[in-house]
């Protein structure tokens, strides 16, 4: 009787320099049936991407942040000529600009089209008016300039303070006393804008003569107090929000390792 002849269980080892170069991210398909290479799908994604921001600029609440942003140099013209007639057409002008500020956030959410653009812009759009006209009212000596300066250094830090937060994937949102801040500074602003003093009635009651500097100058004072009020909560709640941030990690750290 003849043995069996052992099976052969060796195993072909390919050499590693004749295996083929595979391409690092799967080559995408057109219309057509052609497939893309990943340097020509790169140059149409960043078409739809010009695409988008296009239709993006074009919408309804963009268009209305676009036309704020060209009211500042309008704004400043009617303020730089300083007279009664101006400052109240130059306080005319920054109202439009504020109302479009409401009205703009409400289209958004209303028709749906929340933009990454439009999150760009309108927080750059509201700085840059009141920057502007905060900044004009200095040599007109109708705000002093230490004020001025307090004000800006608080945009712009809780601006980078929001800017870290959001890298880190925190969320830090307007509290009550921002949202004062905002209220009696624009309020304030118009006040000084118009700049004169008038004689005023409320619904019968007369009010005599009120110098609007003045009424503005004291307004934007109250939005220091909040101002500062404002950026130390900033500051609590990035703090706040930071730790626990590390305390689920660590947890998370500590629940992955074998015991």
């Amino acid at each position: 009787m003849t043995p069996a002849r052992p099976r052969d269980t060796s195993v072909d080892v390919p050499d590693p320099g004749s295996q083929p170069h595979l391409p690092l991210e799967a080559p995408q398909a057109t219309r057509s049936g052609r497939e893309l290479q990943p340097r020509e799908a790169l140059k149409v994604r960043r078409k739809e991407v010009r695409r988008s921001l296009a239709q993006d600029a074009v919408n309804i609440p963009n268009l209305l942040t676009f036309a704020r942003i060209l009211m500042i140099p309008l704004c400043l013209w009617f303020l730089d000529q300083d007279t009664p007639r101006a400052g109240f057409w130059s306080a005319i002008v920054f109202t439009l600009a504020a109302i479009t500020d409401i009205l703009d956030g409400y289209l958004a959410r209303k028709l749906g089209v929340v933009s990454v653009l439009g999150k760009l812009i309108d927080p750059l759009a509201d700085k840059l008016i009141v920057m502007a006209t905060l900044v004009w009212l200095v040599p007109m000596s109708r705000m002093p300039a230490w004020a001025v300066i307090v004000l800006l250094a608080r945009e712009f830090s809780v601006t980078a303070l929001r800017s870290v937060a959001a890298s880190e994937g925190v969320i830090i949102s307007a509290g009550q006393e921002g949202k004062v801040k905002t209220a009696l500074q624009m309020i304030g602003i118009i006040a000084l804008l118009v700049g004169y003093p008038y004689h005023l009635s409320y619904f019968g009651l007369d009010l005599g003569i009120v110098d609007c500097m003045k009424v503005g100058r004291v307004l934007v004072y109250l939005s220091l107090v909040f101002s500062v009020a404002s950026a130390a909560q900033y500051i609590g709640l990035f703090a706040a929000a930071v730790e626990a941030k590390e305390e689920k990690r660590g947890e998370r750290d500590k629940s992955g390792k074998l015991p």
